[in-house]
């Protein structure tokens, strides 16, 4: 027996052991980062993968790690049903965007990281339900009546906030709706499959909500105003007090960067995003309040001809969160990308992008 010789390993062989063991790092460490629809694709790769990215479990975890806005769901004023509008088709979309799964046509109202509220838009009797839905895997939920009237134009504001820890999809729906003495707050929640009305109750003393405008911030809803535009409805779901914020500049529209509120608006051909908590304090304060430094305008090029950039007479912002903003301007839908300031044109409607419902492409079951 020769010991000094070494057991030959062909190149074919150690190829082959490298190209397994990268499937596995690329499984185990990647694919948690992409959206539905990419992930539809790879999962025509092999076997395994297609196995692992069917499963609960992956599910439960891609949920927790892409929370990238994948594009907006629209209510059309010439159709029953909703369109979807995706940030880049190659990797955002679901399979049917018209939400027909569900028992009858609804709008869509809000969504939070993957889910969508949907509210039917007319029975017999005169009463619209909710429901909560993922249209990637087409699951839903109906939610009961609630024991409050909450109007023809509910003020909804869906909170889900996904955490490892947590197998089983815990979320809030909150509704603010006109009453008698001023405004009150609805509080559905998923763990407790039941509606509870807030003790609070918002006085109207020149408060008036507009219903589209909600976006939850760190434990906190806010709506825009219809009375001022310089003025936020705050809902603080721990203490569940309301408040009125007061800016220098207008709250025209409001998102989450970032984990904190913005504001974003048009002012001539320009557009700025403010940090709304600084511009609250320096309105207290009497002090002044600068845009923020990761927002700011750039001079279309690469032979956009075909976009018309906005003014304030002729577009606005429509949505401003994480690394989005999407203005509407002569009829055209602009997205820019605030990590690496690319500007597209998405769409060209005639609607002005009213109702426009941002969505994050996530696999999250109900």
């Amino acid at each position: 027996m020769d010991r000094g010789k070494k057991p030959c390993i062909s190149v074919e062989s150690r190829n082959s052991n490298i190209h397994a063991d990268l499937k596995d790092i690329i499984r185990e460490n990647a694919l948690r980062y992409l959206p539905a629809k990419s992930l539809h694709r790879f999962s025509c790769v092999c076997r395994g993968w297609k196995n692992y990215i069917s499963t609960s479990l992956f599910a439960h975890i891609q949920s927790n790690y892409f929370h990238q806005i994948s594009g907006f769901f629209r209510r059309s004023r010439s159709s029953l049903f909703p369109s979807f509008i995706s940030l880049d088709p190659m990797a955002f979309g679901v399979p049917d965007p018209s939400l027909r799964f569900l028992p009858e046509p609804v709008d869509v109202r809000c969504s939070s990281n993957g889910l969508l509220c949907c509210q039917a838009q007319g029975t017999a009797n005169g009463y619209k339900p909710y429901y909560i839905c993922n249209p990637v895997n087409q699951q839903w939920k109906k939610l009961p009546k609630p024991r409050a009237n909450h109007g023809s134009d509910p003020a909804l504001v869906l909170v889900f906030e996904p955490a490892l820890e947590k197998f089983v999809v815990d979320y809030r729906l909150i509704c603010a709706f006109k009453d008698t003495v001023g405004y009150k707050f609805d509080i559905y929640s998923s763990d407790e499959e039941s509606w509870r009305t807030s003790r609070e109750i918002r006085l109207g003393n020149g408060v008036m909500i507009i219903p589209d405008t909600g976006v939850y911030v760190n434990d906190c809803v806010y709506w825009r105003s219809r009375i001022n535009e310089k003025m936020v409805i705050a809902f603080d779901l721990t203490t569940e007090k309301a408040s009125l914020l007061f800016s220098h500049f207008p709250a025209r529209c409001l998102g989450n960067v970032n984990g904190k509120l913005y504001s974003g608006f048009l002012y001539d051909s320009d557009h700025f995003a403010f940090d709304m908590y600084n511009a609250v304090d320096a309105f207290m304060r009497g002090g002044k309040c600068r845009t923020a430094k990761d927002w700011s305008t750039k001079e279309l090029s690469l032979g956009d001809s075909d976009i018309i950039w906005p003014t304030e007479d002729a577009g606005r912002v429509l949505f401003i969160g994480g690394e989005t903003m999407v203005i509407y301007a002569g009829a055209t839908f602009i997205s820019q990308n605030k990590t690496t300031n690319d500007i597209k044109p998405l769409a060209t409607e005639e609607d002005d992008g009213r109702g426009m419902i941002p969505y994050v492409n996530s696999l999250v079951e109900l």
